[in-house]
């Protein structure tokens, strides 16, 4: 049983069949939201970071929301090994304790310990990311537009309730409720073309980049919005997951670059409100030049409770933290597979192991 599947738009496929692929043809990598799901990339992204793309010098393109942007962050530092297993093991043992009397944390009280966490672990090295001789990162947010402007119990959630409905209509109709506004590395030039969604870009720097960064985070009544970053448009920014779930994006990659995607599934959803809306699973010409690395079914079905590590663990597991620990443990361990197998078929690569995206 093979733990990895790799899948690759036509474009991409091409290319792998005529010389395989190399570290020099990748001129962008997504970071999708989804969680603790992302844990189990974990060993492809030190792979990657820490062996394989280093052996080129192209620019390369880091397009993240939520974890997927925390994920990506980490391979702009100084010690990208370092900084990704930091990562991981912080995020495997998060632990937010309840004040005597409480039921359950308030939104306010989980973004103050996510905000504290997160100024913890970047204290001082922002520069390094906003520098990187190679990577240019791109921090994906969802920015509100009139109810959701800003943040509020009853506006907040009419506001969701009509974003939630347009969507369902049409995509580009979000963007009445939200927008795209992308925090990048000074100077860098979005990687994609934004005629599908409404989209600003603002350049990161030290003032924003972890105001930026908690945004890109902060998902709906579970997290407070973060409200007038600066340098950017006021108002409230939410997780950018809900407008970009796993960057189905209109990427622009030149005649021969490749979009390489360490992924948790096949399937690129645009959006968060899109996971019920199947017929939005599908790949389109905007991934043709994509190879998406996922995990096989059958090996998820191998893993702690036979899936992927989510948020619902945390019900799951309830007051059993050493519980909850261990199987996220044994399933970011078990992934080492993935980059095994994704090293053993870069060195002989053959394209009847690639599937259609």
């Amino acid at each position: 049983m093979k733990a990895l599947r790799i899948h690759a738009g036509p474009a991409a496929r091409r290319l792998i069949e005529a010389q395989g692929l190399r570290p020099e043809d990748v001129r962008v990598v997504p970071g999708a939201a989804g969680g603790p799901k992302g844990l189990i990339l974990g060993p492809i992204d030190r792979f990657l970071f820490g062996d394989w793309l280093p052996r080129a010098d192209q620019p390369i393109d880091l397009v993240g929301a939520s974890i997927g942007a925390w994920r990506l962050a980490n391979a702009c530092l100084d010690d990208p090994m370092r900084a990704l297993r930091d990562f991981e093991d912080g995020y495997i043992t998060q632990h937010f304790e309840l004040p005597p009397g409480q039921k359950r944390l308030t939104a306010k009280q989980v973004s103050a310990q996510f905000g504290e966490g997160l100024r913890s672990f970047y204290g001082g090295r922002a520069q390094e990311v906003l520098k990187h001789p190679r990577y240019r990162l791109h921090v994906i947010t969802a920015h509100g537009r009139h109810l959701l402007g800003r943040e509020g119990r009853g506006r907040t959630l009419l506001g969701y309730l009509g974003a939630f409905m347009v969507n369902g209509v049409r995509r580009k109709a979000l963007g009445g409720w939200l927008e795209r506004v992308v925090f990048s590395t000074p100077d860098a030039a979005l990687p994609f073309a934004t005629t599908d969604f409404a989209t600003r870009r603002v350049a990161l720097s030290e003032a924003n980049f972890a105001p930026a960064l908690q945004a890109s985070c902060s998902i709906p009544f579970m997290l407070e919005a973060v409200h007038d970053i600066p340098g950017a448009p006021v108002g409230a920014y939410w997780d950018g997951g809900i407008t970009d779930y796993h960057l189905h994006l209109d990427y622009r990659t030149g005649p021969r670059g490749i979009v390489l995607y360490p992924h948790f599934q096949q399937a690129v959803v645009p959006g968060w409100l899109d996971k019920g809306l199947k017929w939005r699973h599908k790949a389109t010409p905007f991934l043709d030049s994509m190879v998406v690395l996922a995990p096989s079914p059958e090996w998820v079905a191998t893993l702690p409770n036979g899936k992927l590590p989510d948020r619902n663990d945390f019900l799951r597991y309830g007051n059993d933290l050493a519980g909850r620990i261990q199987a996220w443990r044994t399933a970011a361990a078990e992934a080492q597979r993935l980059a095994d197998e994704l090293q053993q078929w870069l060195e002989r690569p053959d394209p009847g192991e690639v599937r259609e995206l």
